[in-house]
């Protein structure tokens, strides 16, 4: 017989509906504050899979469409940690209300945001599919950015592949009854100790990793092995500088938000200091969320690489993104984009009509461990060395002109061409109206300056969390657009 695991058990909250007490609290909200219209959203949305990750053991649970609710408010208020929630379901009227005199203990709500983490993004995808079922969208259009944010660590406890061996070692002597003093960053009790042996092993995995990765660099950006550091609480995350230049470890928050509403298409957080590299990784979100690409993507220089836009029109993405610069110096050559390329003959022509011919390919690295495919094509030296451009194009007119092309070349020229029309350009300042406020609005009122949890689990489970919050809200706000609209209309025709 197949062993069938208990049903989940929740217990009844303190307070029905019509409870004396909620009842009280419910008058003193107005019919459109924040509490009645999370309440509203909540319940459309279907949270079986949320309610079978409780074991059915143990205690009666809370009821987690009211734990929902009341972090959805408290998220939505810029208060994004779990100890806040504890604080307020016993002194917010609000809150009150949605959990109906529920109080958990502080534990309960650090592990409802651990169990509600994986659920997030389904939950996020059902609120997706009734506004495109309403018609409130057609998610054809986003504007993508990333941000980086402060990770839950110290930005002065970082160590390097030496200090981190040092410290391993000084807990092991402490394992094994070693008598010499405790130095002040060891923890006292050997329970405590025993914790932090976890956390180093993890920080050694990932510094093996980070070795690894920049090893495969190519030595111009390669640095010295000694200099590459990790964080001991928070191994996973990436070390670089934020914003304001502070170097700390923090995550890379990924936003597509949709350009013909108030919805977030899809968000994700990566564990790296810049945006390079990530256009992939959300169109392939958008196709799981949506099952088709969404059409026009606009973003910043940082995405058209020409790696990312070959992932573009792998996903068959149109991207819209101020073209890479050209990296020749005018003042020492004449650079590249003076240079014409014939695509019917596989050659360059040069400013002067002379041909650059094929030469050579290689397959350099780029800044990271990735190679690009290179193609080099030069001009006869003898067409060089009586040029009368030859001063302003090249030094070395006995050996002529090289110009080099990428793989993603053709990809990049005409993402030139594309940007360079004024129904692009139009189109292009649609993205300040839309991904940079998302971006604004989350760091300065929902406090997203810095994550609550350490981990990348608990740093995408609180994006996912404040995605989720403004999703269902603007869901309820085009709702009652629309249905202003349709009244509207409905009067002028009887009219």
């Amino acid at each position: 017989m197949p062993i069938v695991p208990p049903r989940p058990r929740f217990a009844a909250p303190p307070w029905p509906h019509d409870h004396p007490r909620r009842r009280e609290l419910g008058r003193r909200l107005g019919p459109d504050h924040l509490a009645r219209r999370i309440d509203r959203a909540v319940n459309r949305l279907d949270l079986t899979a949320l309610r079978r990750r409780y074991r059915g053991v143990g205690a009666d649970a809370y009821r987690p469409g009211l734990l929902l609710k009341a972090v959805l408010y408290e998220v939505r208020r810029g208060r994004p940690r779990p100890a806040q929630w504890h604080r307020d379901a016993r002194e917010s009227g609000p809150v009150r209300w949605l959990s109906r005199g529920s109080e958990p203990s502080r534990s309960c709500w650090y592990a409802f945001r651990d169990r509600l983490a994986p659920h997030l993004e389904d939950l996020n995808r059902q609120v997706l599919a009734i506004a495109l079922e309403r018609g409130l969208t057609a998610a054809r259009r986003g504007a993508l950015d990333g941000t980086p944010v402060a990770a839950d660590a110290s930005r002065r406890r970082l160590l390097d592949q030496a200090k981190l061996h040092e410290r391993c070692a000084a807990l092991d002597r402490a394992a094994g009854g070693a008598g010499a003093a405790r130095p002040r960053w060891m923890a006292p009790t050997a329970e405590g100790r025993r914790r932090q042996r976890h956390r180093l092993r993890r920080a050694h995995e990932r510094m093996g990793e980070l070795q690894g990765r920049n090893a495969g660099k190519r030595a111009s950006k390669r640095v010295a092995p000694g200099r590459v550091v990790v964080s001991p609480s928070d191994p996973e995350a990436a070390v670089g500088r934020d914003k304001e230049g502070v170097y700390r470890p923090l995550y890379n928050v990924q936003v597509v938000d949709d350009l013909d509403s108030a919805l977030v298409l899809a968000y994700g957080v990566f564990a790296q200091p810049n945006d390079a590299g990530l256009l992939g990784p959300m169109a392939r979100r958008l196709r799981e969320v949506f099952g088709c690409p969404v059409g026009v993507l606009l973003a910043d220089s940082a995405y058209a690489g020409g790696a990312d836009l070959a992932a573009a029109e792998a996903a068959r993405v149109v991207l819209y993104a101020p073209p890479p610069a050209d990296g020749a110096k005018p003042s020492r050559q004449i650079p590249k984009r003076e240079f014409v390329w014939l695509p019917a003959e596989q050659a360059y022509r040069c400013p002067a009509g002379h041909r650059l011919v094929y030469a050579r390919s290689s397959r350099p690295k780029r800044s990271g461990t990735g190679a690009v495919g290179l193609h080099t094509y030069r001009c006869p030296p003898g067409h060089c060395q009586g040029c009368p451009l030859q001063r302003r194009c090249t030094p070395r007119p006995d050996k002529g002109r090289t110009v080099s092309r990428s793989e993603h070349e053709g990809l990049i020229e005409a993402l030139r061409g594309r940007m360079a029309s004024e129904e692009a350009k139009a189109l292009y300042r649609l993205r300040r109206q839309t991904v940079e406020l998302v971006n604004a609005d989350w760091k300065e009122h929902r406090q997203l300056r810095r994550f609550s949890g350490r981990g990348l689990a608990r740093a995408r489970g609180q994006v996912g969390v404040m995605v989720l919050a403004q999703n269902l809200l603007a869901l309820l706000a085009q709702e009652q657009r629309a249905e202003k609209s349709s009244a509207t209309k409905l009067a002028e025709v009887a009219a």
